[in-house]
């Protein structure tokens, strides 16, 4: 997957201007990079002219305080900030994740939150540059790259608060990002697949929580389980850490790194009257398959604990 490769063979870094031709191009503001999609047109337009018109948008400061419980990651954040803003509320903006907060907050969690910051509208997500940034950037062995961070006295739109300590997991609710809700507030909400993988949720950390969900489980008779890694380096890397062998015992079946059945293309596509717990970014209608079919947007906790379960489940549940 581009948004997983990208970052980690080092060609997109810090304080880059970034336009690609898909609309979660928006993941690499992680990085401290002004990141954003265009349509096909715009950047063949670029290809050909070798510059582009970009207006500064307004911006939307989320300011993250306090610690992460156990199970919450960056799925979790972005989840709960479109639930306040809705899927237009940062139209044309951008959204700037900032405060004491975003150190609690390794860099695969920031690529999930910037990677759905277009699912609010927001023209691109982004990450100041700050300790956790400089040390992926030096793990990849980068040099030539610029450190931004906003100033001191920059004007926000508008100015959103969140306490990381008071987030549990966050489920989405067919059929948009934005019908957020506490995994603990939904109940008896049975499943046929489970996905874990794509763009927003497919690297080495996500699998690492997962195995730590399924270690010496089985997933539910009834439940698909589906794991792609987001890339080659991701799949090496959890078939050296013995991950693979995990999932495999668990029953899951692991696909070749990539979209998998994110956008309803291939493996994994949903029959009609079918639900899938996903750790993809959309959950629209007819997203992963039939239009009949629904889709329960989730971190890859949650994912993992509801195909043990075969319904919808708080990971604290099952470990």
């Amino acid at each position: 997957i581009e948004h997983v490769v990208l970052p980690e063979d080092g060609i997109v870094k810090p304080g880059d201007l970034i336009i690609g031709g898909d609309s979660h191009t928006v993941t690499y503001g992680a990085l401290g990079a002004f990141s954003t999609g265009m349509g096909s047109t715009d950047v063949a337009g670029i290809m050909a002219l070798g510059k582009t018109w970009l207006k500064v948008p307004e911006q939307i400061k989320v300011l993250l305080v306090g610690l992460p419980n156990k199970w919450v990651s960056g799925k979790d954040v972005i989840l709960y900030v479109i639930s306040l803003l809705g899927t237009d509320g940062a139209l044309g903006k951008s959204l700037e994740f900032d405060g004491p907060g975003a150190k609690h907050l390794n860099m695969d969690s920031r690529f999930s939150i910037c990677n759905m910051a277009v699912e609010c509208g927001a023209i691109n997500g982004i990450f100041n540059f700050d300790d956790v940034t400089k040390e992926y950037i030096e793990s990849l062995g980068l040099k030539d790259f610029c450190e931004y961070r906003s100033d001191s006295d920059a004007i926000y739109k508008k100015v959103i608060d969140v306490d990381l300590g008071e987030l549990e997991p966050i489920v989405a609710m067919p059929h948009l990002p934005s019908r957020g809700v506490p995994v603990s507030e939904v109940k008896d909400i049975e499943i046929d697949q489970s996905f874990i993988g794509s763009c927003t949720n497919g690297r080495i950390t996500d699998l690492r929580i997962t195995s730590e969900i399924v270690k010496g489980k089985k997933i539910h008779p009834r439940v698909r389980g589906l794991i792609a890694p987001g890339s080659r380096k991701v799949f090496a890397q959890a078939l050296k850490e013995g991950l693979i062998e995990i999932f495999t015992e668990s029953g899951f079946t692991i696909l070749p790194p990539g979209c998998g059945p994110c956008f309803g293309g291939h493996m994994g596509i949903l029959a009609k009257g079918e639900r899938c717990v996903s750790t993809t970014n959309r959950n629209f209608i007819g997203r992963m398959g039939d239009k009949g079919s629904e889709v329960y947007l989730a971190n890859p906790a949650v994912a993992a604990a509801s195909a043990i379960t075969g319904k919808l489940t708080h990971p604290s549940e099952v470990i």
